[in-house]
């Protein structure tokens, strides 16, 4: 069994940034993509970053790109998404997510794992 979970959520004015960790564990071994979703109040959760464990493959919603960047410590079973430049609207619960193979990124059914979640809000 996989667990995933979340840290470095928080308050903060836009234009700031948040950096969020993801810890795995358990039996991780096969996990070969890792990624975070977001959820807004009254919306659905959405895709916004992702990575491979093999090659370090990346891609990013359209929304976020230029601003966040995901890495991973394979090493220390962590991986991680670097915020800069927050707005308003991306104000939203955030979490971590894993799968083994054949992942379809942007579908929230294709992964497997996740984390319970972790809270940004950017307000002034």
């Amino acid at each position: 069994q996989v667990q995933l979970v979340e840290s470095g959520g928080g308050l903060v004015q836009p234009g700031g940034s948040l950096r969020l960790s993801c810890a795995a564990s358990g039996t991780i071994f096969g996990i070969n993509t890792m990624g975070w979703f977001r959820q807004a109040p009254g919306k659905e959760r959405e895709f916004v970053a992702g990575i491979t464990l093999s090659g370090g493959t990346t891609d990013y919603a359209d929304s976020v790109k230029g601003r966040f960047t995901i890495s991973r410590d394979n090493a220390k079973n962590m991986f991680f998404l670097q915020m800069n430049s927050l707005k308003v609207e991306d104000t939203a619960d955030y979490y971590c997510a894993a799968d083994r193979s054949r992942t379809i990124w942007r579908s929230v059914r294709s992964w497997d794992y996740w984390g319970q979640g972790t809270q940004v809000t950017v307000s002034s």
